[in-house]
């Protein structure tokens, strides 16, 4: 499976723990973790679980291996729609526990993980998030360009996905990248994935000439729908041009702006004229991208505070409340930062 996947399993008792710890102990130790971090993820996907089954009864977990600059890592999110937690400030304190679980309390979490954070409001759940390094790191607070976070998981029963998203430097700046193969399973995935890789080999800047390379490119394969995003640091523009349904909003600030695509399919027909549309890069904003594996009826006003939050947990949010369950559902959110 693709590292950009989540593996996910929905817990709806606490006969199924067991099982999804085990499952997750297993994968670690296959991805050769040292027993010292092994023993610290066990401890984070008890107390997760532990507090799912008490105060939420039923939720979610999401989980992979992944990789990035500084290694391989196993993340996790733990999602509900319980009653939220009252007293986060005290209860992510160590050792604070309310309930007869390992005695080690959220705090254990905040503490283990490499990174982590809690998202929770009263009557609408929480959101757990946990990253954990293979090898010991120092995790150096440079500023980046974007803070990127991602959410991404097959259609239930699939291997493979047949979303993809993907990110590239290319001249002063960046282009994001959001596909949906046509159905899902196999032939979604090797639409995606073809798309990914003329993604990559294309060099055009505009959004759209990127697009007609990639409709040349996909013509053997099922076809998808896709939209690219460009962020030009030199313009202090963003150039945005997509064909088919991903939904791609930009915020800057609490103020929302909607991407309206064109119809058309890459690999079978697109429109003679494509043309981007064309905004302003500004301070605090924030680029989201889904598939429509995610409801697109959102608001992220609806959810006080959520835009000053990492954007991991900006996208298991949106995937807690809006994944369909009936596609492959994908999400990535990136903080801009000027």
């Amino acid at each position: 499976m693709d590292d950009t996947v989540f593996f996910n399993y929905k817990i709806e008792d606490r006969s199924y723990v067991s099982f999804v710890k085990r499952e997750i102990h297993n994968m670690v130790v296959a991805e050769g973790f040292s027993t010292q971090k092994i023993g610290e993820i066990d401890i984070i996907v008890s107390e997760v679980t532990s507090n799912l089954v008490k105060f939420a009864q039923e939720g979610e977990l999401i989980y992979r291996i992944c990789n990035d600059e500084n290694g391989c890592f196993f993340e996790m999110y733990c999602l509900d729609n319980g009653n939220g937690i009252r007293n986060l400030s005290q209860m992510i304190k160590d050792g604070i526990s309310s309930s007869n679980t390992l005695g080690q309390g959220l705090g254990a979490i905040n503490r283990l993980s490499d990174n982590s954070a809690i998202y929770t409001l009263p009557e609408w759940g929480t959101v757990v998030y946990s990253r954990i390094y293979k090898n010991q790191v120092t995790l150096i607070n440079t500023k980046k360009h974007f803070e990127l976070g991602a959410v991404q998981v097959c259609y239930p029963g699939e291997k493979v996905c047949g979303d993809a998203y993907h990110i590239k430097k290319i001249g002063n700046g960046y282009q994001f990248f959001m596909g949906d193969g046509l159905g899902h399973g196999s032939n979604a995935n090797e639409a995606a994935q073809e798309a990914v890789t003329a993604f990559q080999e294309c060099r055009e800047k505009s959004p759209s000439e990127t697009l007609r390379y990639i409709h040349q490119c996909v013509k053997k394969t099922r076809g998808l729908v896709c939209t690219i995003a460009y962020l030009d640091y030199e313009s202090q523009k963003w150039h945005i041009c997509g064909i088919g349904n991903i939904s791609t909003i930009l915020y800057t600030g609490i103020t929302s702006k909607n991407y309206t695509p064109y119809n058309g399919i890459l690999g079978h027909n697109i429109p003679r004229t494509l043309n981007n549309s064309v905004m302003d890069l500004e301070r605090y904003q924030t680029l989201i991208m889904h598939s429509d594996g995610l409801r697109t009826r959102w608001n992220l006003s609806d959810l006080p505070g959520l835009l000053k939050y990492d954007p991991n947990i900006i996208s298991a949010v949106l995937y807690k409340d809006n994944a369909r369950y009936n596609d492959d559902m994908s999400v990535i959110v990136a903080k801009i930062n000027l």
